[in-house]
C-alpha cells in the first residue's frame, strides 16, 4: 500500500462512470446548445429563419427539441451524465431503406450535398448530433455515446451506422475513423453566410 502522501497526491484519481439516460422536453435548453455544438453553428444560423413573434434563435431551438417528432427531438436524443452533470448528448435516428429524390429546387441549397450523402446510407442507424461540452471532452464521452447508439442500432436490427463531419473538424473525423467508421463518400458545402472553415461534408459508415 502507497503511504507516501506526496505519492498519493500525484496519482490520478478515478474518474466517475458516465451514465447515459433518455432526454426529456425538460432537457431543450442544453439540448440546444449541445445541437447548436455539435453543428459548429450553423443550428442557430437556421434558427434564425424560423423565429416566430418576439423568440430568439434560441427559443427556436428549445421549441425544436421539445417536439415529439422530428430529427432533433427529444425523443431521438440519449444524454451523458457524469459529475452531476450533462456531459454531452447523441440524437440518432433510423434513415428509410428507400429515399426520394433530391430536388434541388425545391430544397434550400445549403441542405441538398447533406441530404445526398443521407441517401447513400439507407436503412442506417444515423447520428444527426453528437457533441460534448469542452470541459468534459478527452474524457470519452464521446466515444461512450456512439458506442451506445451503436447497440440501440444494433437491437433495432439496423446492419449499420452512418454520420456526416465537415473536414473543418478533423478531430471528429479521426475520432469517427478510430471507431471503425469508414469515409464513404464528400460533397461540397453550401454555406451561403454559414462561416465554417470547412470545404467538404464527408459521409462516414460502420458496418454492424
Amino acid at each position: 500500500m502507497n503511504t507516501n502522501p506526496k505519492l498519493a497526491a500525484q496519482s490520478p484519481q478515478p474518474r466517475p462512470p458516465i451514465e447515459l439516460r433518455a432526454a426529456t422536453p425538460d432537457d431543450a435548453d442544453v439540448m440546444a446548445k449541445l445541437i447548436n455544438l455539435a453543428g459548429e453553428g450553423l443550428p442557430v444560423y437556421l434558427w434564425q429563419d424560423m423565429i416566430e413573434g418576439n423568440e430568439t434563435a434560441w427559443d427556436v431551438g428549445r421549441r425544436r427539441a421539445q417536439r415529439e417528432e422530428g430529427g432533433f427531438s427529444y425523443r431521438n436524443t440519449c444524454l451523458a451524465i457524469g459529475d452531476d452533470q450533462i456531459m454531452g448528448a447523441i440524437t440518432a435516428y433510423g434513415q428509410p431503406d428507400a429515399f426520394e429524390p433530391v430536388d434541388p429546387a425545391e430544397i434550400p441549397p445549403l441542405f441538398v450535398p447533406i441530404l445526398e450523402l443521407e441517401s447513400l446510407a439507407p436503412g442506417s442507424l444515423y447520428i444527426n448530433v453528437l457533441a460534448v461540452f469542452p470541459p468534459f471532452r478527452d474524457r470519452g464521452v464521446g466515444s461512450f455515446l456512439v458506442r451506445a447508439a451503436e447497440s440501440d442500432a444494433r437491437k433495432a436490427g439496423k446492419l449499420s451506422v452512418s454520420i456526416i463531419a465537415s473536414d473543418g473538424n478533423p478531430g471528429a473525423v479521426r475520432l469517427y475513423e478510430r471507431l471503425g467508421y469508414t469515409a464513404c463518400a464528400s460533397r461540397k458545402m453550401v454555406k451561403e453566410d454559414w462561416d465554417n472553415p470547412g470545404e467538404n461534408w464527408i459521409l462516414l459508415i460502420k458496418e454492424l
